[in-house]
């Protein structure tokens, strides 16, 4: 395989002039230039990506960081940053935080010595100090970290609403709502606080099963929609992200109950998941594939040193189903 002294050698120039043409950087005469891409094309010569990345210091590599790559809506959400990252330019290290102690902020030590450009930051955020000024290319999908990281993000509070007035129409008696633990930093409680409010409003009995903080797996919303059943046998609605609305669906239909005859049920994310059974799961559905580009064009301005675009929150959406 050829070298760039190869290179050198062949054209006549030094291996710094040679560095010159390939990167396009100062000022290389015509002629010299023809001589060295001539080289170029006989000796087949392929630069060096991680060479010529440091030269320009930069690895053209994006960290993201998410709490479990088979969870469901964190791996369609990876699914679009990826491919978004991809179009302009860089790759995407993965790293996910479940049962992994201190992966968090190893990746972030890795962004401090450089060899990442920029991090999405999706994860539960368990070391909120370390984030506390730090001048580095940080965005935060849906989770505060600080005054000075950007949250690209859903419109929660339309969501919450929209969950509730779906089961209101039903009139239930008793509400379970399946929330995730208050110690998490993410601005997704805001769909739970938003939900609460307006069943308590309406004057509707409201209780809650909690999912423990980073517990993602599937059996533990099953345990969870077992406990509803347990613990509240009157309830007639339940609402939940999805992996906890379809574990309660499963659960009513292993106990005889109909859905939505006897139990409302109403998801919260609207991923792939709801559509696949054999009822299709009413659902608040986020806005995937609009927040993985936002997310990706985010991080890569900040990198740039560019003007960010709005990050107000997105618009949710919301799909009528069988089960509510």
């Amino acid at each position: 395989m050829a070298k760039i002294k190869d290179v050198a050698k062949l054209a006549g120039v030094s291996t710094s002039t040679v560095s010159l043409v390939l990167n396009h950087k100062g000022y290389v005469s015509a002629a010299t230039r023809a001589k060295v891409e001539a080289a170029v094309r006989e000796l087949h010569y392929v630069p060096s990506e991680v060479g010529r990345n440091l030269s320009l210091n930069r690895t053209n590599l994006i960290g993201v960081i998410i709490p479990d790559v088979a969870h469901p809506f964190f791996a369609a959400l990876l699914h679009e940053i990826e491919i978004a990252l991809y179009q302009y330019g860089y790759k995407t290290m993965i790293c996910s935080t479940g049962e992994k102690k201190n992966a968090e902020l190893a990746f972030l030590e890795m962004l401090r010595r450089h060899t990442m450009d920029g991090l999405i930051i999706g994860a539960h955020a368990l070391h909120l100090e370390s984030y506390e000024h730090i001048h580095l290319p940080v965005i935060a999908f849906d989770r505060y970290l600080c005054d000075e990281i950007p949250i690209v993000r859903a419109d929660h509070r339309q969501g919450g609403q929209m969950a509730a007035e779906a089961l209101l129409k039903r009139g239930p008696r008793h509400v379970v709502q399946i929330t995730n633990a208050p110690t998490t930093h993410t601005t997704a409680h805001e769909h739970e606080d938003i939900f609460a409010q307006h069943i308590r409003q309406a004057g509707v009995r409201l209780d809650t099963v909690v999912i423990p903080a980073n517990v993602l797996r599937p059996k533990d919303f099953a345990n969870a929609a077992r406990e509803i059943f347990e613990r509240y046998p009157d309830a007639d609605a339940i609402s939940g992200a999805d992996l906890g609305a379809i574990s309660a669906l499963r659960e009513a239909v292993r106990r005889g109950r109909r859905c939505p005859e006897d139990i409302s049920i109403v998801a919260y994310d609207g991923t792939y998941l709801t559509r696949l059974g054999p009822q299709t799961m009413t659902a608040v559905v986020q806005p995937i594939a609009d927040l993985g580009r936002r997310a990706a064009e985010a991080i890569v301005r900040r990198i740039r040193h560019e003007e960010l675009p709005s990050l107000a929150p997105l618009p949710m959406t919301f799909q009528r189903g069988e089960t509510c």
